[in-house]
């Protein structure tokens, strides 16, 4: 990791000879965009792919720090990977983009997908649909839609090139020797009556019981309100989500409001006629929801210890713990249990892509959780 007080320092390493093919890269937004770290990564991992992220706040371990880099190299045994980058246009709100890059992707023995993506300038919703057009049924998704601390001004990714904002990168892992397993929970308390989206389009939430919705959820805020959007970090929404005669329950965390329009703008779609709920936080069941996380990360291992833990947790999270952060990441690796043996890296973000359960292949988007997925090589 880096900081500006410490400069570069090893926090463990059993790379020993073996030279990583992978290298994940979180930071803040100056710090990961910084030519000269970029150009030091490149000289120490000369044969690497280095994937860099802007962050709303970097893991290494249990370690949580701001505008810091987090850097995790990663040697493969037996494992194949592919890569895909894009640069999302303008008109594109990230399904189309998503879909190409899933294209683009080989298919034949692909087990996992990793996704870095702008966290600001496209629906979250539209990438996992588009991604999920060309990717088998049988692979599974995750990652998460970067973030810029509590600022919300630009986030920025890159594929072996200084991060820039828009991009999007996929990574593919191939093979019958990676086992991934992955988890996501959140941990919020509902409030407040159960209220009908009566008007929407994707992710803009227009009206709630054909009322304006901003002067709705400013009144649940009251003094709060005053510092919109960043304080509705402080209260997502829950939405009920009808499927196949199937419910689903997500998270959706807003990132702006438009005072004009009396709308909210949420990191993914609010679907018309769906059922919604304000969420406020619970410290100990926020805890509890990362502890969760981690269990349901273990089933797709089948009973063996993770070599490798990228967590990707929400910025409304680290707000509420504020000084305890490292209650989350603590709880975590207290679940797994596997004390120095799993690597952990990862960073808070602006929403996360893991599968509902720890059965279920593809992948949704959330807002608010401890998202999991797990790495180990057999």
């Amino acid at each position: 990791m880096w900081t500006q007080n410490d400069g570069w320092k090893t926090i463990k390493s059993s790379l020993e000879n073996a030279e990583p093919q992978l290298v994940l890269v979180f930071g803040g937004r100056v710090e990961v965009t910084t030519p000269h770290h970029f150009d030091t990564l490149r000289e120490w991992y000369p044969n690497a792919r280095i994937v860099a992220a802007s962050t709303a706040g970097e893991i290494t371990d249990t370690m949580v720090r701001d505008n810091s880099l987090s850097v995790c190299a990663i040697h493969f045994e037996k494992t194949q990977l592919s890569f895909e980058s894009g640069t999302i246009p303008k008109e594109d709100d990230g399904e189309e983009m998503g879909a190409t890059l899933a294209a683009q992707l080989k298919k034949e023995d692909l087990r996992h997908v990793l996704v870095f993506s702008d966290g600001l300038e496209i629906n979250g919703t539209s990438l996992v649909k588009g991604i999920l057009k060309n990717i088998p049924p049988t692979v599974t998704i995750t990652g998460g839609l970067v973030g810029d601390g509590p600022d919300f001004t630009e986030t920025v990714v890159g594929l072996d090139e200084i991060p820039k904002s828009r991009n999007i990168v996929l990574i593919g892992l191939y093979g019958s020797n990676i086992q991934i397993g992955y988890g996501s929970l959140g941990g919020w308390d509902s409030f407040g009556p159960i209220r009908l989206v009566t008007r929407s389009e994707k992710n803009v939430l227009y009206e709630l019981d054909d009322k304006p919705a901003l002067a709705l959820y400013k009144q649940y805020l009251g003094e709060r309100a005053a510092d919109l959007p960043s304080s509705g970090l402080l209260f997502p929404l829950k939405v009920q989500l009808e499927h196949d005669n199937e419910s689903t329950e997500v998270v959706r965390t807003l990132l702006y409001v438009d005072e004009e329009q009396q709308s909210l703008i949420f990191a993914g779609d609010i679907p018309q006629g769906s059922k919604v709920t304000l969420m406020k936080a619970n410290f100990e069941r926020l805890v509890d929801g990362a502890a969760g996380a981690a269990d349901m990360s273990k089933v797709g291992l089948q009973g063996m210890d993770p070599d490798l833990l990228l967590l990707v947790s929400c910025v409304g999270r680290k707000l509420v713990f504020k000084e305890r952060i490292e209650d989350e990441t603590e709880a975590v690796k207290e679940t797994i249990g596997s004390g120095d043996h799993t690597y952990i890296t990862g960073f808070y973000s602006y929403g996360e892509i893991s599968p509902v359960s720890p059965t279920e292949k593809q992948c949704r988007l959330h807002n608010q959780t401890m998202t999991i997925t797990a790495f180990k090589e057999t």
